[in-house]
């Protein structure tokens, strides 16, 4: 059955609980991923601000914002999209509710348990879909994964956080971390190298370009074109070394610049010129569009 089964809240700086739901569940594999769920959330510093450990039977999802983590424990079968709305809805709540001097005094375990009653009812709400109202919600909710899919907790991970391998290097640092992408390739190192060429050529005739203004009467658009075509370059050099937000999209608006930029220029360039930069930047674009982040989202079908 495909129901959320516990939902805790947590202090991120040292992990203590500051309410959870209550559960009579004594199932032996529910226990023991509540005891991994007990052991992530005393080191959620150390992890990304949304993540999946998949223990089997059993998921735990979490995510953290402004030094408060949600988690959750539900079957494997939950959708993903649903199990980060219901810790949406969990943390748009809490920090209605809470102030930060008020979360960050605290020192007693449990300090919001009246919070529970929250939790609850959103448990029974999520554990019956069909009755859900907030399809909007669910729609922002699934772009918003499909775009910064939650990152994947491995076996590794989970043995560093209950102390087997004291010795692993942090992976991250501070609460939003940046997505980790596939390993570079031959043909991404190739249009690296080439559209940092492109935008050194274009840097050296902006400066020639200025001189030129400077001895005659030049028109000085042909310098900011010039400049232009440097940022896309470099900027698509960016854009293939680390994740972004709307990453594509930006790679083919920089490939556009480019464009733009050698149509303005084609008094001062020969075509084969023109034909090299223009090449050079699709297939900048092309690995940008090749080498995704670690990890695809899943299925979001509710």
């Amino acid at each position: 059955m495909s129901v959320v089964l516990f939902a805790s809240v947590v202090r991120v700086g040292d992990g203590l609980p500051l309410s959870a739901s209550t559960d009579y569940e004594q199932d032996k594999d529910l226990q023991e991923t509540k005891r991994h769920l007990k052991g992530l959330s005393k080191k959620l510093g150390q992890f990304p601000d949304r993540c999946t450990l998949k223990t089997g039977l059993y998921n735990v999802n979490f995510t953290s914002s402004l030094g408060v983590g949600y988690l959750m424990v539900c079957s494997a079968n939950y959708p993903s999209v649903l199990a980060f709305c219901f810790l949406d809805e969990l943390q748009k709540e809490f920090i209605v509710t809470y102030d930060t001097k008020r979360i960050n005094s605290a020192v007693r375990p449990y300090s919001f348990i009246e919070f529970d009653t929250f939790i609850q009812k959103t448990k029974q709400r999520y554990n019956s879909p069909r009755s859900l109202s907030t399809k909007i919600n669910l729609a922002d909710m699934q772009t918003e994964i499909k775009l910064r899919p939650p990152y994947q907790l491995s076996h590794q991970d989970l043995q560093a956080v209950n102390g087997f391998s004291v010795h692993t290097p942090l992976k991250y640092k501070g609460i939003a971390p940046t997505q980790m992408l596939e390993p570079v390739t031959l043909p991404g190192i190739v249009s690296c190298v080439l559209s940092v060429l492109c935008g050194g050529l274009n840097l050296l005739r902006g400066v020639h370009a200025i001189e030129s203004i400077i001895q005659s009467d030049e028109d000085f658009n042909y310098v900011i074109a010039f400049f232009l075509g440097t940022a896309a370059c470099l900027y698509q050099c960016y854009l293939f070394a680390y994740f972004s937000v709307w990453r594509n999209s930006k790679s083919f608006l920089a490939f556009a610049l480019i464009c733009l930029s050698n149509m303005y220029l084609y008094e001062l360039r020969n075509m084969w010129q023109i034909l090299f930069h223009v090449a050079v930047g699709a297939f900048m674009t092309l690995q940008i569009r090749l080498r995704q982040p670690l990890g695809k989202a899943p299925d979001y079908n509710v």
